[in-house]
């Protein structure tokens, strides 16, 4: 609960500081004294947008501070997921500064804006007659439904499920576009393939196709060269190798007396052997080679086909024909694992849908039963309100698909006459009626959840006499349980509370002030007094207002 506001430079607050009682506030003051300024001053801390012109004084800061008693909300899991330091008195702060920058606060620990609305959520609920619109909202009509019928663990299972029976929809759609484009292609990729796959490419064969094409278009030369070469080296008049062998006995025969002749004839010795390799070699090469147009004509065309695929794809080595061919391959085959890969996701899809249909229903079947109850609550508190005659039914229908909150949908019909068929709310309902059936709607919500502190800011609007007091009464009895700050213009609604604050406004110093004061028990019969009869005060209206506040 709301222990202490603090409200510092905000509009037309100069400095204000109030303690709230942890049963019922009662807040009231003339129109335009400023009880909106101090529900904007309260927004601040709940995260809403701050502007520059809320400052009161431009050379100093605004600041806004609420003490809460968060002790029975079972938060510390909050203060964990964000790495805040619990404490069951816990403080929210929000700074704007000079240059028009906001700061946050929780416990004095920086935060982002959105940490201390995520907080402040959980500590208030600000209800105004804006809120009211809620009632027409089917999301808002099915949240309270799933609050009173404590469904939190059905949806929270349900929702696993939707999520992977979503993902996995969404994987198929995303699988089928891809195959549809795939399939597109597959007869362009199969023909590429198998142009490759028929040309049975081979690593290295341009190379030594080339080289052999040299060869045989060169034969001649390179049959020639040989055997001149042979020619040269063993001739019969002019031998080379004949010479060098004749040099290696001269030498030999003078090794006796000259120690460097065995080293000479040795080499001489291998010279003869190596010169004997080369004439056999080029013998041999000689023989190999011969002029072949058969073979220049096949190795020709199989260049061709290599040099117009290399062309064609515009690449420049077998090898990059190669990887295309096998990424032509991997096309064809990707084309075929989609089909596989749809098919294993679609019958997932099945057995998730079937868990899913199985967890909505079971959702449905709980929501239901809460229907009678959310209507019995409801119609009694309105009939208490003076709507003898109102009626609500909630209307179920079946969604076509499911949805993140299952398969149903759910309406209020409401009625505040008996001849008259219930029908929704936003079409039937006056402001008077909106505004008792969201009380009655709070009033259900607190048997079924904690509520945070509670702020009603003139949800008696279009209620009068009896029926206010009524609803004072229904608003009494809500307070036992939640902390109440009931904004209200009504004398009978007021005297209900465990304690009175008045909004009123001041001139200092040529400039005009809001402020809220806690009122003493004779300053609050003057103040009931002047909601019941006006500014006059007069002994009728005293004794009304004693009689209200004894109740």
């Amino acid at each position: 609960m709301l222990t202490r506001l603090s409200i510092s430079n905000y509009a037309l607050i100069d400095k204000l500081s109030v303690e709230f009682h942890k049963n019922l506030n009662t807040i009231t003051g003339e129109t335009g004294a400023g009880k909106s300024i101090i529900l904007g001053a309260l927004g601040l801390i709940l995260g809403n947008r701050a502007e520059l012109l809320t400052l009161k004084d431009n050379s100093k800061k605004c600041i806004v501070e609420g003490v809460f008693d968060v002790g029975s909300y079972n938060l510390n899991s909050f203060f964990e997921q964000y790495d805040l330091d619990y404490d069951s008195i816990t403080i929210l702060r929000r700074e704007l500064t000079l240059s028009g920058k906001s700061r946050a606060f929780i416990n004095d620990t920086p935060v982002s804006l959105k940490t201390l609305r995520s907080l402040g959520l959980k500590l208030i609920d600000i209800h105004s007659q804006h809120q009211n619109l809620e009632l027409v909202n089917q999301k808002f009509q099915l949240e309270l439904v799933d609050t009173i019928a404590k469904t939190t663990k059905i949806l929270e299972s349900y929702r696993i499920i939707f999520t992977d029976f979503s993902k996995s929809k969404k994987l198929i759609d995303e699988l089928k576009t891809k195959a549809e484009k795939a399939n597109a292609d597959l007869d362009y990729f199969q023909f590429q393939f198998s142009q490759l796959e028929e040309a049975n490419l081979r690593e290295g064969e341009q190379a030594n196709l080339e080289d052999e094409l040299k060869k045989l278009t060169h034969a001649e030369e390179i049959k020639s060269a040989l055997t001149d070469a042979v020619v040269l080296l063993d001739d019969e008049q002019l031998s080379v190798i004949k010479n060098i062998k004749g040099s290696q006995k001269n030498i030999e025969n003078i090794q006796d007396y000259i120690s460097e002749a065995p080293e000479l004839a040795k080499r001489l010795q291998s010279s003869f052997i190596e010169l004997q390799d080369i004439i056999e070699e080029a013998n041999s090469l000689a023989e190999k080679v011969e002029y072949n147009p058969a073979r220049i004509e096949a190795i020709n065309g199989r260049l061709n086909i290599i040099y117009s695929f290399q062309q064609k794809h515009s690449v420049s080595t077998i090898s990059e024909l190669i990887e295309l061919r096998n990424s032509f391959d991997e096309k064809i085959n990707t084309v075929i694992g989609y089909d596989e890969e749809i098919k294993l996701l679609e019958n997932r899809l099945v057995e998730q849908n079937e868990k899913l249909a199985q967890k909505a229903t079971q959702l449905t079947l709980q929501r239901k039963k809460s229907f009678a109850k959310i209507e019995k609550s409801v119609v009694s508190d309105l009939q208490n309100l003076g709507m003898e005659k109102s009626k609500l039914t909630i209307e179920h229908q079946n969604l076509p698909d499911f949805s993140l909150n299952g398969k149903d949908s759910v309406s209020f019909l409401f009625s505040a006459n008996s001849d008259v068929k219930p029908a929704e709310i936003s079409k039937i309902a006056s402001g008077g009626e909106m505004s008792r059936l969201m009380l009655a709607i709070k009033n259900l919500l607190r048997n079924s959840k904690a509520l945070p502190t509670v702020i009603f800011d003139e949800i008696d609007s279009g209620v009068s006499g009896e029926i206010g007091v009524k609803m004072g009464n229904i608003i009494k009895s809500f307070s036992d349980s939640t902390q109440i700050i009931n904004i209200t213009h009504l004398p009978q609604i007021a005297a209900k509370g465990n304690t009175h604050f008045q909004v009123y406004k001041y001139e200092k110093a040529g400039k005009t002030y809001t402020s809220l004061k806690h009122l003493s028990e004779s300053e609050r019969v003057n103040e009931i007094a002047k909601m019941v009869g006006g500014e006059n005060i007069t002994a009728a209206t005293l004794k009304t207002a004693e009689e209200l506040l004894r109740g």
